[in-house]
């Protein structure tokens, strides 16, 4: 297995975000700070997720993209697209209710070779809870079965976050 890397190429307010490897929580920090200032960005129109070169995708990762997908709602009233040709990784987005959130193209991706990577740091431990626990939460608001598959994980999530009483 590769281990995980972003890369992302912008082009008149349109960005594409490149998922390398094995997409997990490790990329998470990097991957949502980027965000955040992309959506800042006054030029900022269209995202697509490129994961033609993805091996695997968590949960947490997969709730990133989820919320990722809520704000461009919000933002600019449109459904990313997502490009998935790996039927193993497409099957996981769509039994997790993506096809509502959105685009799926089952696509190669080559569309452009002017990635620049996104450099991924450490977060501390605090922070990629919280993160942890987010992204699960946005799953849980996509469908029933998300929210049954999740439940457990998210509220021993919430319990390891409360704070110790004596």
């Amino acid at each position: 297995m590769n281990p995980g890397k972003i890369q992302f190429a912008e082009s008149e307010g349109t960005y594409v975000l490149k998922l390398i490897g094995e997409v997990r929580l490790t990329l998470c920090s990097s991957l949502e700070t980027f965000l955040q200032a992309m959506f800042e960005e006054p030029e900022f129109r269209s995202v697509i997720v490129d994961l033609s070169e993805a091996e695997t995708i968590d949960s947490t990762s997969l709730g990133l993209l989820a919320k990722l997908s809520i704000m461009a709602r919000k933002q600019i009233n449109q459904r990313p697209v997502l490009l998935s040709p790996q039927p193993d990784i497409t099957r996981i987005l769509m039994s997790m209710g993506f096809e509502r959130i959105f685009v799926i193209v089952e696509d190669d991706g080559n569309h452009t070779n002017d990635y620049r990577e996104i450099e991924c740091s450490d977060s501390c431990e605090e922070s990629t809870h919280a993160r942890v626990l987010d992204a699960h939460r946005v799953l849980m608001s996509l469908n029933e079965n998300n929210r049954i598959a999740f439940c457990d994980l998210v509220k021993q999530l919430e319990h390891c976050r409360q704070p110790e009483t004596t």
